[in-house]
């Protein structure tokens, strides 16, 4: 049975840095990829980034790409999402995520999420 677990949230002044991990169970990080999506209040979900079976990465917009990045452990199966000079439009639940079968990014749906992380970034 999947299961993913976020850690890492918190409140953040504009410019800060934040790391987020999930830990994954019910797979391996080597048989499927894994993602983030995140979710404003009021705003429908939004990609952030994913890490495929094999190692690649993608990022849904240029900015996120320039700030954050997607990382993996494979023998803690644990994914984790490094934040940098992070702006208050990146207020919002983060959610870890992946796909049946889906080996490859970006993902095309999310079939499973943890309970998410919230961050928020406020002066």
């Amino acid at each position: 049975q999947v299961h993913l677990v976020e850690s890492g949230g918190g409140l953040v002044q504009p410019g800060g840095s934040l790391t987020l991990s999930c830990a994954a169970s019910g797979f391996t990080l080597e048989e499927r990829a894994i993602g983030w999506f995140r979710q404003a209040p009021g705003k429908g979900r939004e990609g952030v980034a994913c890490i495929s079976m094999t190692g690649g990465t993608s990022y849904q917009t240029d900015s996120m790409m320039a700030r954050f990045t997607i990382s993996r452990d494979t023998h803690k199966n644990t994914v984790s999402l490094q934040m940098n000079n992070l702006k208050p439009e990146d207020t919002a639940v983060y959610y870890c995520t992946t796909e049946s079968g889906g080996r490859s990014c970006p993902l095309r749906e999310y079939h499973y999420w943890g309970l998410g992380t919230q961050v928020t970034v406020s002066a």
